[in-house]
Formats: structure tokens, sequence, C-alpha cells
């Protein structure tokens, strides 16, 4: 079992779950881990960040390694330019309190769960007298965008679209390619200061952009996370358009036979595919489950309903902006609403309950699976732990909202008894 590892790397509020102390020893475990070659590093707009990132290349060039520091980057820029190991300093669509290391090994792969376990048997290793070296490099942020243009990118002209970098890596980033593809921008949330990331902005939040689509009379708007391998959209009239939707329009335009998603997906969506003789495989949440599928399956098309999009062909793992660009390309010309509207939506409704302990109990398990037997497809409910949070996360969905909130509030109260 691992015990600093969640469902995307290690992640807390930094000085409380996640201290220096700890992330220091976190990279001496990986150079370790990873042979003592050359580590990469990234790291979001937090303002823990640069000595987050510090301390880890300290831990790193303890026991031999070498870091290199390509500063403030996406975490797919992370992946693409992974040396011996990628690592970001980064906690996601988290609050500005939190922060996080995420890993990529050689290939640009997240790291297995069995990975993770190995690098956790090593956090007690001491440093080597033998010293490594930190070098810091400052044409990573360029080198990734000329990739992500030339292999995503298509004409733009004549598009009005809304950024929103949630004051995240992409601030220095996104709004200027699309710029450079022709589109004219309404660049949102690109100041970052250190505590804004997330904050009422992104893919966590699309309040800002949905008004700023609608003032400013844009086509569509797209928002990242603050590391940017999310993305969500905003349609003309200010509707969200969330990743399910959004991986049903590339499945078709890309015209691929599997996809991946995970068991939050849009019962919606699997109706769509079986209409279209797509075949659908169904993952754990977490997009690295999503990538370990992609690659067992031979497939290069998969995704979250939360905004992680993958496409493998040109790339090695989600991509905010690809996806966005992939996305514009794949309307042709359409309202984003018309393209869209192409997958139907059963209602969801979602609860997240505060816990103590997140493992949940066979008898709840139990009634679980039986109500989902009862209801036949039809409806759902869904009931898992979070893997970042000490939460417990409820799903229940079915064709009418009513329907939903009553299986929701049936399983919430469930829950509440059986956890406290």
């Amino acid at each position: 079992m691992r015990r600093y590892f969640g469902t995307d790397g290690v992640r807390g509020i930094v000085g409380e779950t996640l201290t220096i102390e700890l992330v220091e020893r976190l990279g001496r475990a990986a150079a370790l881990w990873s042979g003592r070659g050359r580590v990469f590093i990234g790291r979001d707009t937090r303002g823990s960040g640069p000595m987050l990132e510090d301390a880890f290349a300290e831990g790193v060039a303890s026991v031999g390694g070498n870091a290199v520091l390509g500063g403030v980057l996406p975490t797919p820029a992370v992946a693409l330019l992974a040396l011996d190991l990628g690592t970001v300093v980064s906690a996601s669509h988290n609050p500005p309190e939190y922060n996080g290391i995420k890993f990529f090994d050689g290939g640009g792969r997240k790291l297995t769960d069995a990975a993770e376990e190995e690098v956790e048997a090593l956090l007690d290793e001491p440093a080597r007298a033998e010293r490594g070296a930190i070098d810091r490099i400052g044409v990573a942020a360029d080198s990734y965008t000329e990739h992500v243009l030339d292999r995503f990118g298509s004409p733009l002209g004549g598009l009005k679209i809304a950024v929103d970098c949630a004051n995240g890596a992409y601030s220095g980033i996104a709004p200027s390619a699309f710029e450079r593809l022709g589109a004219q921008v309404i660049s949102l949330a690109d100041k970052p200061d250190g505590t804004n990331i997330n904050v009422g902005c992104g893919a966590t939040d699309l309040r800002l952009l949905q008004e700023q689509v609608l003032q400013g009379g844009a086509d569509l708007g797209v928002a990242f996370d603050g590391d940017g391998d999310r993305m969500l959209a905003v349609d003309g009239d200010g509707q969200t358009v969330d990743g399910d939707q959004i991986l049903a329009i590339l499945a078709l335009d890309l015209q691929v036979d599997t996809v991946v998603v995970t068991v939050m997906t849009n019962l919606g969506f699997h109706r769509l595919m079986a209409d279209r003789g797509i075949r659908v495989v169904t993952t754990d949440v977490g997009d690295r489950y999503v990538l370990e599928a992609l690659r067992r399956e031979n497939a290069i098309l998969g995704g979250e309903q939360s905004g992680h999009l993958i496409c493998l062909d040109g790339h090695v793992t989600g991509d905010g902006l690809a996806a966005a660009l992939l996305l514009c390309r794949a309307l042709e010309g359409r309202p984003l609403a018309e393209a869209a509207a192409v997958m139907p939506r059963f209602a969801q409704v979602k609860e997240n309950l505060p816990v103590q302990v997140r493992e949940l109990p066979d008898d709840l398990l139990a009634e679980v699976q039986s109500l989902n037997r009862e209801l036949d497809g039809g409806a759902r409910v869904l009931v898992r732990p979070s893997g970042t949070e000490p939460l417990v996360r409820i799903l229940a969905e079915a064709e009418n909202e009513q329907e939903a909130a009553s299986l929701c509030a049936r399983i919430s109260a469930l829950v509440r008894r059986e956890l406290g």
C-alpha cells in the first residue's frame, strides 16, 4: 500500500501534509529509483513552487543525480521533455495552499502503482558523498509550444475564442498560441501572483469564462486548470461543454474505433458510442488509468468528464492546449453547441462528503451494487473515495434531474450512516 501517493502523485497542504523535508526525500528517492540520471523539473505558478522546486532538486543532487529546472511549465510539457525522469511541482486543480509532486518516466508515462511503491521504499535513503548538479534552462516552454502547434494546430482565422488560463502554467503560453493560429483571443486569468491559481477561474470554476464569452461575443471559450492537463469549454451561449461532450466530438471527428473513459463518464456518451459502433473501455477514475488502458488497447483517444483529454497521436499524455486545438479543428465552422448536441446527456447529481477514513465498508459496497442491479442500466449510482482529498464522492445518474437527485440523496444518507 502506498502511504504518500494518491491518484496523481503526492499532494497536500504545504507546511502541513506536504513539507519541504518530505519533498527533499522524494527528490532523493526518485533520483535513486531512476538510476541517478537527469531529472527534468517543471512547476506551476503557486507561491510555494520555487521553494519546493529547490527542495526537490536538492534531494536529486544529494544522491548524485542531475536536476534540470525548466521553470513554470504545464504538466504535459514536462511529460514531453522528460529526461531519465520528469517531475512536476503542482497540485493541479487544487486551491493555492496545496501543492504536490507528480512523476513521469523517461518515456513521458505516469508511474504505475508498483513504481510509486518502489519510490516510497527509498524515502529513507541518506544523501551520498558524490553530489550531482542543478541546472536551469529557459527554452522549455518554447520547445513545447512549437511541438503542440505543429502537431495539433490548424488555421483559426475568423474564430473568436476566450481563453481562461486559471492564473496557472498556461498564462504565458495558451493565448499567444491561439493568436499565432489566427484566432481573435480574449485572454482571462493570465496574471498569476502565486496566490490566485484556480481561484474563481479555470476549469474548476467556469463562471468567469461564461461571463466573458457572452460579454465579448466569443464563438466559444476554453478553460484550463492550473497545471494545464485539463480543459473544459463553454459554447457561444455560455453553456458548459464538459469532458464527455468534448471527447464525443473528438471521437467522431478522429474516426477512432476505440475510446477509453472512466466510471464517471455519462451514460449518454456510452449510448452515442454504441450507436456509432465505437468500442468503449472503462477504467477507474484518474487519467493515469486511462493512459494505461490506451496503451494496453493500442488506442489513441480517451479522457475524463473532468477535462483530462488524451490524444496519443503525437503526444505522450493528456494535454489541455492540444485538446483545445483539436476541438477547434473538429468544429469545421460549426457552432460548438451544434457539435456538442450529438451526445445525449443523462442528468448527474454529485455530492462530496468529508470523511475521516476513506475506506468503504463491504456492506456499503454491497448495497450500492444491489441498487445498480435494480436500476438495470437505466440509471446508476457510484460511490468512491477521492484519491486526492479526505472525501467520499457520490454520483447519481438518471434520465431526469429529479430521479438523479433522489438517488443521490438516498446514497448520501447510506454513506453517512455507514461512515458517520
